[in-house]
């Protein structure tokens, strides 16, 4: 067998740390072609020096030198930066496998880059399609490409869908999608205290660990309305046809509801490894390095309705995804900037969904009809942010 070529683009974070183990357990199957690391130079040069790869890069020339002193002549790592570089590692003809798992909107054109390049993309992103879900998908489809989903409830997803399924859930007996959250360190806090919480207390996830960004986002479940809008694009399904329900042991991980009643669901223990690991092997099945799940020690599964006076920014979410055009765009950035700076401390935890809110209203929904047309929404989006949290601090 060939071993996939891969290449990690976020080889630093959660994920690309987790797809890195995953890997190094099947020397067999994979070899690593490059990894991107932007400014942790120092991890990545652990990482270069434990798994060779051909191609490293990093933000900028001066976190290249950095690589370089520290990686020396223990390998022979090329080393690049600048987001040229991202899109040059992404689409290399030796690349088979593209692991995309920047955080945000700084993901989307070295996954776009993947996709037009037919090659096997494993979605971590979830950006990629909240801002671009339309124009992603066509280039995955014009490129060739095969898309796997990462996240775990899409993962979850696609595996409780019949074999073979293609963006079309009616015809498979697909009544709705559910997704799962966990709902969070402040499930049960009074909302009136929701105010004095701390970035460290929002980035302690009860069951996960991830970056800090994405803990926020769980934390305010607007990580759980983005992914109300990837699967969106992901499934072909509506938005009145996807629910989502709070399960704080985070044991079923998503659920699909069929018309005859059935509900098929996947359960795990919490670790990304599985996703990654079912994804990087599909559709064989590979030893991720997951514990095995325990249901008598787990004891009970619970669930419940998510509150939206509590979680504002699933209702913003929805309403992007109802909206249409550039709506999801703007909600996007206007939450990098908001959740930024709640964790500088110059925006307060529950202030976060108003000022999406505030950016949401002042902005006209418009058809995307190309990537400049995307970047210019982003980038008016995130001004009109930074704009809402200078007025605030003024008050």
């Amino acid at each position: 067998m060939k071993r996939q070529s891969i290449t990690i683009l976020g080889s630093t974070g959660s994920i690309g740390c987790s797809t890195l183990d995953v890997v190094a357990r099947h020397p067999d199957r994979f070899e690593v072609f490059a990894l991107s690391g932007h400014s942790r130079v120092a991890e990545l040069a652990e990482q270069c020096r434990q798994h060779r790869p051909r191609v490293a890069v990093v933000a900028g020339p001066s976190e290249a030198q950095q690589l370089r002193t520290l990686v020396g002549a223990d390998t022979a790592t090329e080393v690049l930066y600048g987001p040229q570089a991202l899109e040059q590692i992404a689409s290399a003809a030796e690349v088979d496998t593209v692991m995309a798992a920047i955080v945000g909107a700084a993901g989307l054109p070295s996954s776009l880059a993947a996709a037009r390049t037919g090659k096997r993309l494993l979605l971590a992103n979830k950006e990629a399609l909240v801002m671009a879900g339309e124009l992603f998908l066509e280039a995955v489809r014009t490129g060739g490409a095969t898309l796997l989903p990462i996240d775990s409830e899409h993962n979850a997803i696609f595996q409780s869908l019949p074999v073979g399924f293609d963006y079309g859930l009616r015809e498979c007996g697909v009544r709705r999608i559910v997704l799962t959250a966990s709902g969070g360190p402040f499930r049960d806090t009074p909302i009136k205290q929701l105010a004095d919480v701390s970035p460290d207390q929002a980035c302690a996830h009860p069951n996960w660990v991830m970056g800090r960004k994405i803990s926020v986002d769980s934390a305010t479940m607007m990580n759980k309305g983005l992914e109300v809008i990837e699967a969106h694009w992901l499934f072909g399904v509506e938005a009145e046809r996807i629910a989502v329900v709070i399960h704080p042991e985070s044991v079923i991980h998503s659920m699909v509801d069929y018309i005859d009643g059935s509900v098929i669901a996947q359960l795990g223990l919490p670790d990304m490894r599985t996703p990654i690991a079912h994804a990087l092997g599909f559709p064989d099945r590979l030893v991720s390095g997951t514990g095995m799940l325990d249901l008598c020690r787990t004891g009970k599964l619970s669930f419940q309705d998510p509150d939206l006076q509590r979680f504002p920014c699933l209702r913003l979410a929805y309403d992007a995804l109802q909206a249409g055009g550039s709506a999801a765009t703007v909600l996007n950035a206007a939450n990098e900037i908001a959740v930024a700076a709640f964790l500088d401390g110059r925006l307060r935890f529950d202030r976060i969904a108003s000022l999406v809110e505030a950016v949401m209203t002042r902005m006209p929904v418009v058809h995307l009809d190309d990537l400049p047309t995307v970047a210019g929404v982003d980038g008016e989006a995130r001004s009109r942010a930074r704009e809402q949290l200078e007025a605030r601090a003024g008050h």
